[in-house]
């Protein structure tokens, strides 16, 4: 079961973290994994540690606040690799701040990053999806859109509308057999959350209130991410997996 051999699969943001480890689950069931990020040198570092695991794995350079630079970046790997079968739409940036002084050009340019611009790309990849009538998309949502936290209104309200994109695509794309899920992670540990993760205070909170009583690991998302690739989970589309030890679902 989740067999990927002959897949192609992009993953934005891959270089570290969530996107790294869905890069690596994907490509160790087979698949050619495109990992994705601004810095060269990064992003090449990543696929060369992919590779000599023996997985089919190579570098493409984009910023996601470039959306032209982007889609011209994707279609020069459709057409290096002959089509991308999976889409996981990781990429993200955040400014913290309160909601009384957060400045209106941030929230834009949050807005633009974390929703615009997965939108263009998603949209890119789905048309050449139903043209092959089958394809996989999964953007990467949050439990933010979930439970509220203060000081990322913007982030807050991109991962809203990412949750609210996945019902609506659904509803045109899987006519054409192309799934579209989200996965919302809770609090995961990586480079990106080591200062929540040293601090002893939001720790102590966080093992209080997750009935698994711990931090996640990428490798949890990535194991999601695995399920809705793959084959078997073609009746699965139009869904939010929230990944996060039961955070949100009780009140501990």
């Amino acid at each position: 079961m989740f067999d990927l051999t002959g897949q192609v699969a992009l993953v934005t943001g891959s270089s570290r973290g969530i996107g790294y480890a869905v890069a690596s689950a994907l490509g160790s069931r087979g698949a050619t994994v495109l990992l994705n990020g601004r810095n060269p040198d990064t992003v090449e570092v990543a696929a060369s540690r992919l590779r000599e695991q023996g997985i089919k794995a190579r570098a493409v350079v984009f910023d996601i606040e470039d959306v032209d630079g982007m889609l011209r970046a994707v279609d020069e790997s459709v057409r290096e690799s002959g089509g991308i079968d999976i889409l996981f739409a990781n990429a993200a940036i955040q400014h913290r701040e309160s909601l009384a002084t957060y400045p209106l050009p941030e929230f834009e340019r949050i807005m633009f990053a974390n929703l615009t611009a997965q939108w263009a790309l998603g949209r890119h990849l789905a048309v050449q999806m139903m043209a092959r009538g089958n394809g996989r998309i999964i953007f990467t949502g949050s439990i933010t859109a979930i439970r509220g936290r203060r000081d990322i209104t913007a982030y807050t309200a991109a991962k809203s509308a990412i949750h609210g994109l996945v019902r609506q695509w659904t509803a045109e794309l899987a006519p054409h057999g192309v799934t579209v899920n989200a996965i919302a992670p809770g609090y995961i540990r990586t480079e990106l959350t080591q200062a929540l993760s040293n601090n002893r205070e939001f720790c102590d909170w966080l093992t209080s209130h997750t009935p698994r009583g711990e931090w996640g690991t990428p490798e949890d998302i990535a194991s999601a991410a695995v399920f809705l690739a793959a084959q078997e989970s073609r009746f699965v589309t139009g869904q939010v997996i929230t990944v996060d030890g039961g955070l949100s679902s009780t009140m501990m």
